[in-house]
């Protein structure tokens, strides 16, 4: 297969910048992850003691001269069993519980199965992707 070209670059030409900018953004992204692992860690202290210090005290805020700190419950819900979530929703129509997203492949290969049970309103985002391989070594 013939290499394309524009009139500026070549699929060439193309191709290796975006091979050297995907690995720069990958460096860079790395870098980042790790000072920002630091600083993540430091916060998590720091958040810590001042509960610490707010339980010890038996208060949900405190002020200084600048800033106000509040303690706060936070929850986070992990079914282990999905089969009574789903009869909770369904039982209550709760479909609020859910988030409001569609998984894709899964979606995809329903309607492959079942083309006549298109639902209305469901909208199909279709966009071209180059992927970009280094080529084996011989």
């Amino acid at each position: 297969m013939e290499e394309s070209t524009t009139a500026t670059e070549s699929v060439a030409d193309l191709s290796n910048r975006y091979v050297e900018i995907r690995n720069e953004r990958e460096a860079k992204r790395e870098i980042f992850e790790e000072k920002d692992k630091v600083y993540s860690d430091q916060l998590a202290e720091i958040e810590a003691k001042l509960i610490d210090i707010m339980l010890a005290e038996n208060t949900t805020s405190m002020s200084t001269e600048k800033y106000t700190v509040i303690k706060r419950v936070t929850k986070r819900y992990n079914p282990t069993n999905w089969d009574a979530v789903y009869r909770l929703v369904g039982k209550y129509g709760a479909y609020g519980l859910l988030h409001k997203r569609v998984h894709d492949t899964n979606m995809k290969d329903f309607l492959d199965q079942h083309p006549d049970e298109y639902p209305e309103g469901l909208n199909v985002d279709s966009r071209y992707a180059v992927t970009v391989k280094r080529k084996p070594s011989l």
